[in-house]
């Protein structure tokens, strides 16, 4: 224990590393930013549906599973800096289109309404999975193994801390500016997504592929990615207990509903709100930076989804703000216990030549069911009420617990420090 409080800031002498994480606090800020002004636009712009709400993960969620095995393929062939300074770029250009869409004086764009919103959604779904695959496995490029663990809880921090300033920046800017709400969120967007440009820009390493492209072709490739994931039964449990628990547990997305129905108050306490499990996050992140959980690391990843569960049921029955953010509190810092042992599996038990494949097919499990699990949200919100269906999502999430602890009983002995 005493390795980690002794070395825990030492990471950040590595300048590419520090580089990472810039680039990756400002990128995760701009994106949070825009999907919760997107989500505001929706709801309270367009339609104070929640299955609209829904449909903003779908749109996202469909492009990005389409195109995530061939993203993974590309990032083990391609530099993956390249991809990565490509993919921002395209966010670039998604956000002066949201600007423009949202001033009423550019008729022909603003006439489009909900269409543009949903279309940069979808653009944004493909970019996303090219982002995704070469993002983790980018970072494994510029540090040690042994550090591995270590930095995938600060990576974790940056881009919780990111998701706490996201979206209470996009709820205050969207409730007290007189004109322009949503253009100005998306300006700072803008800038935001220059800066992680730059950053990135000035990150020497290409992260080289380590894969023979000649010999090997994409569909093989894919395939290759898919037996390696299947036949490693940790790898597997991992990714489908946080996949099925972001699937049935997706009550953010219903926050801007839940802010409006239940505790009857605005877009300014929705981003709050909405930001209450990043900050759990980064208060749990903290707490693993000197405590990280290695040895019970199977336990500890059980217990957190359940614990997960528990405080999304508690979500739902809150009636008061302030007792509904400290349950959002709890999830998120739960989650993160899960998301760090489940980085730390992954990058410490894929070989390097696979890495983005292996992330690729993380990312379908877990990033796309963040989206689907909005519109199974939004879709169960809409046939059972909103409070209901929050519960039944928490029900789920802890069924789905034992269900995976009974298939695999030894992923509760997973100790990662030997790994």
């Amino acid at each position: 224990m005493s390795f980690f409080k002794r070395d825990s800031l030492n990471i950040f002498q590595n300048k590419e590393f520090r580089l990472f994480i810039y680039t990756r606090f400002l990128l995760t800020l701009a994106i949070q930013m825009q999907f919760s002004t997107i989500y505001l636009q929706v709801y309270y712009e367009y339609s104070k549906n929640e299955l609209m709400l829904g449909f903003i993960g779908l749109s996202e969620a469909v492009p990005f599973i389409l195109t995530s095995l061939f993203s993974g393929h590309i990032a083990d062939t391609l530099p993956k800096r390249r991809i990565l300074l490509l993919g921002i770029l395209l966010l670039i250009l998604g956000a002066v289109f949201l600007i423009l869409n949202a001033m009423p004086r550019v008729q022909l764009l603003h006439h489009l309404g909900l269409y543009a919103l949903f279309s940069i959604v979808f653009v944004f779904g493909i970019t996303r999975s090219f982002l995704a695959s070469s993002s983790n496995p980018f970072l494994s490029q510029l540090i040690p193994r042994a550090q591995y663990a270590n930095a995938a809880t600060w990576n974790s921090t940056a881009w919780h801390t990111a998701c706490i300033l996201g979206p209470v920046a996009s709820g205050l800017i969207y409730a007290y500016s007189t004109h322009y709400k949503a253009a100005i969120c998306h300006f700072v967007e803008l800038l935001l997504f220059t800066g992680a440009f730059i950053q990135l820009f000035r990150i020497k390493n290409k992260g080289l592929p380590q894969l023979n492209t000649i010999s090997e072709s994409i569909f093989k490739s894919m395939r290759e990615g898919l037996g390696f994931v299947y036949k490693s039964k940790m790898i597997l449990s991992a990714i489908s207990l946080d996949l099925f628990a972001v699937l049935f547990g997706g009550a953010v997305a219903l926050i801007p509903a839940f802010t409006d129905k239940i505790l009857h108050l605005g877009p300014e306490a929705y981003g709050l709100l909405r930001t209450a499990p990043a900050i759990g996050a980064v208060v749990m992140a903290g707490i693993m930076v000197f405590y990280p959980p290695g040895r019970k690391a199977g336990r500890a990843l059980l217990w957190s989804v359940i614990a997960f569960g528990l405080f999304t049921i508690g979500f739902a029955l809150s009636k008061n703000y302030w007792l509904a953010f400290t349950m959002l509190f709890l999830t998120g810092a739960f989650d993160n216990v899960s998301v760090v042992v489940r980085h730390s599996i992954l990058q410490l038990m894929t070989p390097d030549n696979m890495r983005g494949r292996v992330s690729a097919i993380n990312n379908i499990f877990i990033g796309s069911s963040n989206e689907i699990g909005a519109f199974e949200s939004g879709l169960a919100a809409r046939i059972m009420g909103l409070v209901p269906s929050i519960v039944f999502g928490g029900a789920m999430t802890i069924g789905v617990v034992l269900g995976i602890n009974k298939i695999n009983p030894g992923l509760r002995k997973l100790d990662i420090s030997k790994l």
